[in-house]
């Protein structure tokens, strides 16, 4: 299993606002918002992050979720500091 493959194996139940409230945590703001309901962050070191908001409850599916976590490049140690994996 890749490093974000068992990242998404960590994080597959996660709800939508638990994972919005880490990326803004970690220093992501919101730019703008899409037309078909994704919300662009960005960091100030130049990652960009695309995440497509339609319930605040509602779970990712695996391939969205890594996809965030590829554009974030979080480690494990990372969703540790985040609360969001103990």
């Amino acid at each position: 299993m890749t490093q974000v493959g068992h990242l998404v194996h960590l994080l597959w139940n996660i709800p939508l606002r638990t994972l919005i409230s880490a990326v803004e945590k970690d220093g992501f703001s919101l730019k703008r918002e899409t037309r078909t309901g994704g919300r662009i962050y960005a960091h100030p070191d130049g990652r960009i992050v695309l995440v497509h908001y339609h319930r605040s409850g509602a779970n990712l599916t695996r391939k969205t979720l890594e996809s965030v976590l590829r554009a974030t490049r979080w480690t494990e140690d990372d969703l540790k500091r985040l609360n969001l994996i103990r």
